[in-house]
């Protein structure tokens, strides 16, 4: 979003949250002017007068039901002469007694006494308007609130440009960067080596240790699989061949295992889980993690290949573990993950000023957003 577009949605959205404020404000001083108990007892009032009104229209009109004529007139009596001499909208009420206080009623009679009652069912919505216009400032609110929100995460973004933008591109990065990728292609080659000899038994338990280690997020192995390998006598395989097995006829897999039909429902349903184990979670990104992460991770990793790899794999994940003592390690990373990042269009950004600008625009927004929530609180 560009400033100038940023700019005027800011605006928009404070001419909301004023106007919102503004008619919630209008909307609640209507109920308080009168009060939200009478007010809700004219609409009681409202809602039996046109009750009543609906329920004999048709039958007590014209020469129709005498019986229900004289029931509809007590009842009708009796709910206004029950009201309140100082009800707000009693008139309306007795204003439709006095059209309806007749030896015979019409049709048209019932009309006009619905339209007599009509200014008390005006003032019982107000307490509905005034939660239609809460609803409508808490939106007006929370959108703003999720703006500030917005903003808060592109100014971070935009500062961590700058930020890296002033990284030394220069830098000597293959200090990291060359033991990190002799690690991962070292680790690499030992778990496919694993994978490949070791017994399926073995692999799984392994995934289950990773538990141990947080950093190390291995995908573990599904219960029922891994009680499978566990018990049988299958387990002593290495996953390529029980792979290979489970591809195979019954007939002729039961030349080679007692259990043929436990094999398949336990290997084949689980095909892609084998098939797709592999070292990636063993391995470092590049560009690596903030110093402290890749502290914990080295020594996560360390801790994981002594279990499966041989000593030159785990000699190189301490090399790994030690990068982030260097003094040099955050400047070595800056420089990398700008290097990553930062394409041509940002640096042009950044040498123009631009960036810069663009930061002092959304800062400038988000302020003014902010104050408007603490001007307009929660209600």
């Amino acid at each position: 979003m560009s400033g100038a577009d940023l700019a005027g949605d800011r605006e928009e959205l404070l001419d909301r949250i004023q106007r919102t404020d503004r008619e919630y404000r209008e909307a609640a001083e209507a109920v308080e002017s009168v009060g939200e108990d009478r007010i809700a007892t004219v609409a009681e009032a409202h809602r039996k007068a046109t009750t009543i009104l609906d329920r004999y229209d048709g039958r007590a009109t014209g020469t129709g039901d005498f019986k229900a004529f004289v029931q509809f007139q007590q009842e009708f009596s009796t709910l206004v002469e029950g009201l309140d001499d100082d009800l707000p909208r009693k008139d309306a009420f007795e204003e439709a007694q006095e059209l309806l206080d007749k030896r015979r009623v019409s049709e048209g009679d019932f009309e006009q006494a619905r339209e007599a009652v009509a200014p008390a069912g005006d003032l019982a919505e107000r307490i509905d308007d005034r939660e239609a216009a809460r609803d409508r400032y808490r939106d007006a609110r929370r959108a703003v609130r999720d703006r500030v929100g917005e903003l808060d995460r592109e100014i971070a973004r935009l500062e961590r440009v700058q930020e890296l933008g002033e990284a030394d591109l220069d830098a000597p990065t293959e200090r990291l960067r060359e033991p990190i990728e002799a690690y991962n292609d070292a680790v690499r080659d030992a778990f496919r080596t694993f994978r490949r000899e070791a017994s399926a038994r073995e692999v799984l338990s392994f995934g289950v240790a990773t538990r141990q280690y947080p950093l190390v997020e291995f995908r573990q192995p599904p219960e029922e699989l891994l009680r499978y390998v566990r018990d049988r006598a299958a387990g002593e395989e290495p996953i390529p061949t029980l792979l290979e097995y489970a591809d195979y006829s019954r007939s002729k897999l039961s030349h080679y295992v007692d259990d043929a039909g436990e094999l398949k429902r336990r290997i084949a349903t689980r095909q892609t889980y084998l098939e797709r184990l592999d070292a990636d979670p063993l391995t470092v990104d590049w560009p690596p993690p903030e110093a402290e992460e890749l502290a914990f991770l080295g020594r996560e990793l360390v801790s994981a290949c002594a279990r499966f790899a041989p000593d030159p794999v785990v000699e190189r994940a301490r090399r790994v573990r030690r990068l982030p003592a260097d003094p040099e390690y955050d400047r070595l990373r800056d420089a990398a993950v700008a290097t990553e990042q930062l394409d041509a269009a940002d640096r042009r950004r950044i040498e123009s000023g631009r960036l810069e600008a663009e930061l002092g625009e959304f800062r400038e927004a988000r302020e003014s957003l902010r104050d408007a929530l603490e001007e307009y609180p929660e209600r």
